[in-house]
């Protein structure tokens, strides 16, 4: 009588060896931590920038590029607690500062202005990065069309991936820009202008460093003055907004406020609406 052959497999040397399959890694779950704002301050010269990111939560420590305390620090509060941080002239000096020990009382940093730390970066990558024929450039036009743009820009997300340490360990980070107007394409119909935050924005949108701040910070807060419409016709005005939500004539965004904030000189008040 006829039986069924064994099915199972024949044992070998290469199955007898095999090992098992690692145990897969099981995802992990954690708290959200709390952290530090990061934001980006813009807007014309002589507004308040300064003296707004000063009243931030201190101690206040300020890398002033564009040196401006000085002036600005007999018109503030003088029990404001504000900490200038010394020796910062070249762009790896701005770095080490950031990397440095004797951070742990200090509530909010301050650069001031990021535009004048870009330029840092532009003289840094001249000094540090040669060209492809082992010269060193002259110019940052010297590295060929456009190239200059990857070079500053690669240099600059160096400075954000430092400050997001910061940011970690719960130390609000406000960057101080200056203010430019550019056209904003419409498909729909005409283009216009709107303000935007001083940095380096090629046309085709590769290296921006004005789309890449936009995306690293929770806010982008354009100060400007007020402007009076009547008749068609605009009237400026001394009193002066603080707009943290995108609007036709200035880029901006917050993950908190959704309102526009009347600036007023020395209201510290007014960063408990911002940093929450």
């Amino acid at each position: 009588m006829a039986t069924l052959a064994d099915k199972s497999a024949p044992v070998t040397q290469s199955t007898a060896n095999r090992q098992p399959p690692p145990p897969r890694k099981r995802v992990a779950f954690g708290a959200i931590q709390p952290q530090g704002h990061r934001i980006v301050l813009y807007g014309p010269g002589g507004i308040g920038k300064t003296t707004l990111a000063a009243s931030a939560p201190g101690p206040v420590a300020f890398i002033d590029l564009d040196e401006s305390m000085p002036v600005l620090r007999s018109q503030l509060p003088a029990d404001r607690d504000i900490r200038i941080v010394s020796g910062i002239n070249t762009w790896q000096d701005l770095r080490d500062a950031l990397h440095a020990t004797g951070w742990e009382d200090i509530k909010t940093i301050v650069i001031d202005s990021v535009t004048k730390a870009e330029e840092l970066a532009g003289q840094y990558v001249l000094e540090n990065i040669p060209l492809e024929n082992g010269k060193r450039a002259q110019r940052l036009e010297d590295y060929g069309w456009g190239k200059q743009f990857g070079h500053i820009y690669d240099t600059f997300l160096s400075m954000l991936g430092d400050l997001d340490q910061h940011v970690r360990a719960s130390r609000h980070v406000i960057l101080i820009a200056h203010d430019c107007t550019t056209e904003v394409p419409n498909p729909a119909g005409a283009n216009w202008l709107r303000y935007e935050p001083r940095l380096q924005s090629p046309a085709s949108g590769k290296n921006s460093i004005r789309l890449r701040a936009r995306e690293w910070a929770d806010h982008v807060l354009f100060c400007g003055y007020d402007v009076d419409v009547q008749n068609g016709k605009g009237t400026g005005s001394s009193t002066r907004t603080i707009y943290p939500v995108e609007l036709p004539h200035c880029m901006a965004k917050s993950r908190v406020a959704d309102t526009a904030i009347a600036l007023t000189k020395g209201d510290s008040l007014v960063w408990t609406n911002i940093i929450k």
